[in-house]
């Protein structure tokens, strides 16, 4: 259920312009993953609970296959 809940949040919030960032310009440290202060100050309108949906593997920061998620 948490999966469908944060699969229905991408989607939500995926359209939203705010989104538009690219992952390298994200990736401010070019760590090769997106912390959530990165995705934070690339999308101001990013929500929590939209990076943690986002973030498949848990590890506290997206990968690029991740931060696409958000794209879509």
């Amino acid at each position: 259920m948490k999966k469908v809940i944060g699969v229905a949040l991408i989607s939500l919030f995926a359209s939203s312009a705010a989104y538009a960032a690219s992952f390298a310009e994200a990736d401010a440290d070019a760590s090769g993953s997106v912390s959530a202060a990165e995705a934070a100050g690339a999308m101001p309108s990013l929500t929590e609970d939209v990076f943690k949906a986002a973030d498949a593997d848990g590890n506290g920061e997206l990968s690029e296959a991740e931060f696409t998620t958000i794209q879509q």
